[in-house]
């Protein structure tokens, strides 16, 4: 299966490790370190010449509430936009986006594994994510598998562009 396919249906899936650019925040998606970061991912991307991606976040919450109820202001992140295998260093393209982007000093190159993952395809707003991971916890619990990993997202839309009801969004979780 592709990194960016996943079923309307929740499904067991497995992948590897990725390359790719990232920085981490904190904040809510519409606020400026957010707005900051995501520039400055796509600077590096495009001082490295490399394929434009999807933007991913992988989103957790220093609390013991579900993430809906936590303030937006206090939700962490880390973006990534993937990488080809073939380029091993970014500080060169770093310090280059950095000279129009001084946000992109804070982008790293880092591996992901999600390994075995359950995942789907989220058609509609992100408001109304609840209802996917919702079944996405239901194949979980049948499976008898337990959360081993950060909430991972890839946006196949670009919000600033789509109808909410037209946007399309990859909902994975690791699991074991």
């Amino acid at each position: 299966m592709s990194w960016y396919e996943a079923s309307s249906e929740p499904e067991l899936a497995e992948h590897g490790r990725v390359p790719g650019l990232a920085v981490t925040g904190r904040g809510e998606p519409a606020g400026a370190a957010y707005g900051e970061s995501v520039g400055a991912l796509y600077a590096v991307l495009g001082a490295l010449g490399a394929p434009m991606v999807p933007l991913e976040g992988r989103w957790w919450v220093e609390d013991e509430r579900s993430p809906f109820d936590v303030p937006r202001e206090e939700w962490r992140w880390h973006l990534f936009l993937r990488l080809p295998d073939d380029i091993m260093s970014i500080g060169r393209a770093r310090e280059e986006a950095r000279a129009g982007v001084p946000a992109a000093a804070r982008v790293q190159h880092v591996t992901y594994d999600d390994g075995l993952c359950v995942q789907m395809l989220h058609s509609g707003p992100y408001s109304d994510e609840p209802a996917s991971l919702a079944r996405m916890t239901a194949l979980m619990d049948a499976k008898g598998l337990v959360v081993n990993g950060l909430h991972h997202e890839i946006y196949l839309s670009d919000p600033a562009e789509t109808d909410p009801e037209k946007m399309r969004t990859i909902l994975r979780q690791p699991v074991r």
